[in-house]
């Protein structure tokens, strides 16, 4: 879940509060150049130079109890997990801050305890795409690398921790988005998994057809104006060709790649491919129709495939459903990269605990529990070639390519106005209140402008 693991709901917070917490960005994780780009333009900023150093690398101090924020645990196994640690470690026990399942609403009140320097939160289970923002801030501290099995997780999970050469954040998993359809619906119009939208669209045709397909729409995502919006868009731009942002960091919605992307979004309401309902999905409204058998294809993160193969009467699509990529213009599209990063808050007591306690919930046998338990995707590279695990998960192949292919949400300085400004456009397309031409006009211009914010 975006991270939920998966992105969730909408951006909470006046602009100005967001400007004035949003400071920095990290380099992207596939593209060497804006490393180097970045790295020769950017100035971390932030923190009061009043205030004492953070704790080095490897010289974390104080033991005691300490506390985890994250979003919230929908499946329960955040809570068992700590419940085996606080057992072994009765004086250094972990209470569970359970935020807000909306993404926007957790980084809103991450960034309210760090401006308060607050030891309210401890470790910080962060969206990627916040922790160059928090360690310019000097709201995390750098951690030990060399203290943690980095060498055997995706090395493009690990760098979504990283800021200018040094690890502020350890994965705790990773995400990447997948085509969820009904394997039983097009065996039996007899078509395969869409590699194209124009495959997809064949295919929901031909199901229509049948009686079974009547009442079964073609396709949802997450089309709410929230950060999955920003996902979602960002998705269909780079299986256009495109880039929302490209390797110099400049804004590229200007192009035909990005107008096919937005268009293909926006065709999609306008001749019924995506169900009207579908502008208001988020990741869980969007899930909940996929398990009631009104989906024939869904995108979504890796964690629906448990829930989807429940067998306790709360899917109706249980053992009736494959995963694929996701579709793209002219063949398989590309995912955005998303997941969840641990880091220790700045301010907070005992973080000799803290240490200890991200070597154990970001391990491997943590990992590969929570793929069993919730299908969430591991960053560790071995568990994807396991041949127990692919048995139980035949979709972690796909899941190894999509994750190999999957690009940042837009590089940026100013990310919270970046995101913004996708979504602001991209809605305004979406709702038929602007043309195609005119969002993706109004989205480079502000998105220009969130790039040159220092």
């Amino acid at each position: 879940m975006v991270s939920s693991s998966h992105t969730s709901r909408r951006r909470a917070g006046s602009r100005a509060a967001t400007k004035a917490a949003t400071v920095g960005r990290r380099p992207a994780w596939a593209v060497a150049v804006v490393a180097a780009s970045l790295a020769t333009t950017l100035v971390g900023c932030g923190g009061d130079s009043s205030e004492p150093a953070a704790d080095s690398p490897g010289k974390f101090s104080g033991r005691g109890p300490i506390t985890l924020a994250t979003g919230k645990d929908t499946t329960g196994t955040i809570q068992e997990q700590l419940d085996r640690w606080n057992s072994e470690h009765p004086n250094e026990k972990v209470t569970l801050v359970e935020l807000p399942e909306s993404a926007d609403q957790q980084r809103q009140q991450f960034i309210q305890n760090a401006q308060t320097k607050s030891d309210a939160y401890t470790v910080l289970n962060l969206d990627p795409i916040w922790v160059a923002e928090f360690a310019a801030n000097q709201w995390i501290d750098e951690l030990p690398a060399g203290q943690f099995p980095l060498d055997k997780m995706l090395p493009a999970v690990v760098m979504t921790g990283e800021y200018f050469g040094k690890q502020y954040a350890i994965p705790y998993n990773t995400n990447a988005g997948l085509l969820f359809y009904r394997q039983d619906l097009l065996d039996k119009a007899g078509v395969q998994p869409p590699t194209t939208w124009d495959d997809m669209k064949d295919a929901c045709a031909a199901v229509a057809k049948l009686p079974e397909g009547k009442d079964v729409d073609c396709y949802a995502g997450q089309f709410d104006k929230y950060e999955g919006l920003t996902v979602n868009f960002s998705e269909a731009v780079a299986s256009a060709g495109g880039t929302v942002v490209d390797a110099e960091g400049r804004a590229t919605v200007d192009t035909e790649e990005a107008k096919k992307g937005l268009q293909f979004l926006t065709d999609g309401f306008k001749d019924g491919t995506f169900p009207e309902e579908a502008s208001t999905y988020q990741e869980e409204d969007g899930r909940r129709a996929f398990q009631a058998g009104k989906l024939l294809f869904h995108r979504q993160w890796p964690y629906q495939w448990a829930l989807a193969n429940a067998k306790d009467g709360s899917s109706k699509v249980a053992g009736k459903f494959g995963v694929a990529p996701l579709p793209g213009l002219d063949g398989p599209g590309k995912s955005s990269l998303g997941g969840l990063d641990l880091a220790v808050s700045k301010f907070a007591k005992n973080k000799a605990t803290a240490l200890d306690f991200i070597k154990f919930f970001s391990s491997e046998a943590n990992a590969r529990t929570n793929l069993k338990v919730n299908s969430a995707a591991p960053p560790y590279a071995g568990l994807y070639d396991d041949p127990a695990l692919r048995r139980q998960f035949p979709y972690l192949a796909t899941l190894k390519e999509s994750l190999s292919g999957a690009v940042p949400r837009p590089v940026v300085v100013q990310y919270g106005d970046a995101t913004a400004a996708i979504q602001e456009s991209a809605a305004a397309a979406l709702s038929g209140s602007k043309s195609v031409d005119a969002a993706l006009a109004d989205m480079q211009r502000d998105l220009s402008a969130a790039i040159a914010e220092k």
